[in-house]
């Protein structure tokens, strides 16, 4: 999970943690997140868009798309996903719901 609002991150965390899910991170920075793909075997992840210092969780996108690791944006400018050419990977509006969290991962998964 990359996610630069911490409490944010932490609800983010509790759920999928509630629905079994084991949790890597939450990081806040692409360089964070590069590291754990880099060091994990990830089965999905979930992406917020814009970070505090200015970047994109782009990068991180382009890394997981190469590897073939399924993904969403979590985001609160869910036009950034198309703007940045990303068409494809779901995306929810923060704030967003347990359910909505949980369904499109799973059906993310699924796929």
């Amino acid at each position: 999970m990359v996610e630069d609002e911490y409490l944010i991150a932490m609800e983010l965390k509790g759920w999928l943690q509630e629905a079994g899910i084991e949790v890597l991170g939450p990081v806040p920075s692409v360089d964070q997140a590069l590291d754990l793909i880099d060091n994990h075997r990830l089965d999905a992840a979930v992406l917020d868009i814009n970070l505090g210092d200015g970047s994109s969780s782009y990068l991180v996108a382009d890394r997981l798309e190469v590897l073939k690791v399924p993904y969403l944006f979590a985001t609160g400018e869910p036009h950034s996903a198309k703007a940045g050419g990303y068409n494809d990977p779901p995306w929810l509006e923060k704030p967003c719901s347990k359910t909505d969290l949980l369904r499109t991962l799973g059906d993310l998964i699924a796929a």
